[in-house]
């Protein structure tokens, strides 16, 4: 059949097949999320009406500035993402295409997937707390912190709730805030010890903090290179691995603040 039609006849025949396997592939759902930047919230504020960190058994500040833990808005995990979807995001600075299962986890319900997440937040915010009572060397007096933040979900909000209550209870140590009345964002995992752990999805954290108001952006010194790469102008890096590194870093930003190391 096609020796009896012309060249343009047969290539169009021959190329039907891939046009519609094109197509099909071009509208199937793949295996990945699509994010971009999400809300900020200042811990030591309110949310929603309600303050983030509330303090009984101890004294606390009052304190200037702000101290904004940063999120990503990913696709829902059951949400159809398209290869169109994909091309899209790749040429976009404001999101980031990444495997499904490196947001959620796999094989996981969507209702499954959010008590898991509460779950992370609510042990999150049990080891912030004790983190950073540990560094004031308070465990034993006594203080109580309830941490409240609705409709956000991980841990890696830790490092930003030790810095709040360690700013609520003691500031810089010598009568300051620890945010130096400046507008600080971040994020990070926090463990016990104060170790600060990568989290993921950096790039689009600091469009939302610089977004929000923020010039200073605490960040996981492993990530330092992912924070780099889509920095907006305006937003100094600080790279931290320790609790008590950030807080070094934040008091010696407003008094030293060539010390201070950059990523």
């Amino acid at each position: 059949m096609l020796s009896r039609l012309t060249r343009p006849q047969a290539l169009a025949v021959c190329a039907l097949p891939l046009v519609a396997l094109l197509a099909t592939v071009g509208l199937a759902p793949l295996p990945f999320s699509v994010a971009q930047p999400g809300m900020t919230a200042n811990v030591l504020g309110e949310n929603k009406g309600t303050p983030v960190i509330r303090i009984s058994g101890a004294p606390t500040r009052d304190t200037t500035g702000q101290l904004r833990m940063t999120t990503i808005e990913a696709t829902s995990p059951d949400a159809d993402i398209t290869l169109g979807d994909v091309i899209d995001g790749w040429f976009r600075t404001d999101q980031a295409v990444m495997p499904r299962d490196s947001v959620y986890p796999a094989g996981d319900s969507t209702k499954e997937i959010e008590r898991y997440n509460t779950e992370q937040m609510e042990e999150s915010q049990d080891i912030a707390t004790e983190a950073a009572l540990r560094y004031l060397d308070r465990t034993d007096d006594g203080i109580e912190v309830t941490l409240e933040l609705a409709d956000v979900g991980g841990p890696s909000a830790g490092l930003l709730f030790s810095l709040g209550i360690i700013d609520r209870l003691d500031g810089d140590g010598s009568g300051g805030d620890l945010t130096g009345g400046r507008t600080i964002a971040g994020t990070g995992t926090i463990d016990a010890d104060g170790a600060v752990g990568a989290v993921g999805g950096v790039a689009l954290k600091t469009q939302a903090a610089r977004r929000d108001g923020a010039t200073v952006f605490l960040v996981p010194k492993a990530e330092c290179s992912d924070a780099e790469s889509e920095l907006p102008e305006g937003l100094r890096l600080i790279p931290v691995t320790t609790l008590e590194g950030a807080v070094d870093s934040l008091v010696k930003l407003e008094k030293n603040p060539g010390s201070v190391p950059n990523c």
